[in-house]
Order: C-alpha cells, then sequence, then structure tokens
C-alpha cells in the first residue's frame, strides 16, 4: 500500500449520489449543486453540508425548505456547471437548459430532467458543521428516462456513474424496512 496524504482522505468516501439542491425565496429559483449529503434514517431524513458561502443557503435558511434533485449521469455538464457559476450572477434553469417544476408541498421547484425529486422541510441548521437536517416530505420518479445511472463526486474534479446493480435483498430483508 502507499500513503495516501491525509488532506485527501476525504476523496476515499466521498458520498453520492451527487444532488441538485433547489430554493425559492418568492422572487428568485436557484439551483446548487452539493455532494456532501447522507442519509440519517429510514423516517426519511438527510442531511447535506452548506453554508454561508453558498448563494443559495440564504433561501434555504429563510424558507426553511429545498429539493433535492437527482441528476442522471447525462446531465454531468450541467451539474459542474451550475457547481462552478452563482445564482447571485446567474439565472441557472435558462443557463443550463432546466425546466422548473412547481413541487406539491415546498416552493423550491423541481427538476423536471432529473431522475428523482425529494420535497423537503429543514429540521435544524447545525452551524458548527454547516449541515442541514431535512425531512422529505414528497417524493416524485422520473419515468421513461434512458439513462437512470447517478453520479457520484470522488471530490478531485472526477466523477463515477452508477454501474450494474448487484442484487441482495433476499439476503438482507431482516434489516430492511417494510415496502423497500
Amino acid at each position: 500500500m502507499r500513503t495516501l496524504k491525509l488532506s485527501k482522505a476525504f476523496t476515499l468516501i466521498e458520498p453520492g449520489p451527487v444532488v441538485l439542491v433547489t430554493t425559492g425565496d418568492g422572487r428568485k429559483n436557484n439551483i446548487m449543486t452539493i455532494s456532501w449529503t447522507m442519509v440519517v434514517d429510514f423516517t426519511p431524513r438527510f442531511a447535506l453540508t452548506t453554508g454561508a458561502w453558498n448563494y443559495s443557503f440564504r433561501a434555504l435558511a429563510k424558507t426553511r425548505e429545498c429539493v433535492l434533485a437527482i441528476p442522471g449521469a447525462d446531465l454531468l455538464d450541467a451539474v459542474v456547471g451550475i457547481g462552478t457559476c452563482s445564482g447571485a450572477e446567474v439565472d441557472k434553469f435558462a443557463r443550463f437548459r432546466l425546466t422548473p417544476v412547481p413541487a406539491k408541498r415546498v416552493r423550491a421547484p423541481l427538476i423536471r430532467e432529473c431522475l428523482a425529486n425529494v420535497e423537503c422541510k429543514v429540521v435544524e441548521i447545525v452551524r458548527r458543521h454547516d449541515i442541514v437536517v431535512l425531512e422529505a416530505v414528497a417524493a416524485h420518479v422520473s419515468t421513461g428516462r434512458k439513462e437512470t445511472r447517478t453520479l457520484h463526486a470522488v471530490g478531485d474534479g472526477t466523477f463515477v456513474a452508477d454501474g450494474r446493480r448487484l442484487d441482495r435483498r433476499k439476503a438482507m430483508a431482516s434489516k430492511l424496512p417494510p415496502g423497500v
């Protein structure tokens, strides 16, 4: 084995999939790319890391709601573009040709081109670590898409697209919540 610089250790366990987080403050909708997310439990509760350095954070903190839109691998260039410009200067829906769709339970829009969209309410913002804890209030899955692979950021400017699905549901049945 070779030694890896500790400053690069996060690239070994960078979570995924990459998500596009939409916000809407009543005046402007925006999108930010986030790769630091996690499932907190089966309720469904999620967490992501962001803070005041992101333009969308103000709307997220003010409205206490957002949408987690899960892009397919075919949206890689849009995902990178969204993450490398600011909503303070750019209408990201227009620039990246994404279609905002009204959500059912939150003001932030869904993204039509994404594989799935999860409408969320903010449960808590843990300022010390810039963690936003979210509770899902509605979920939507796209149908009929040819590209269904999700993207996973490695953290060094490269991405991995999901590959073949390996089924072990039978072996894990006792650990899965009902209906999964």
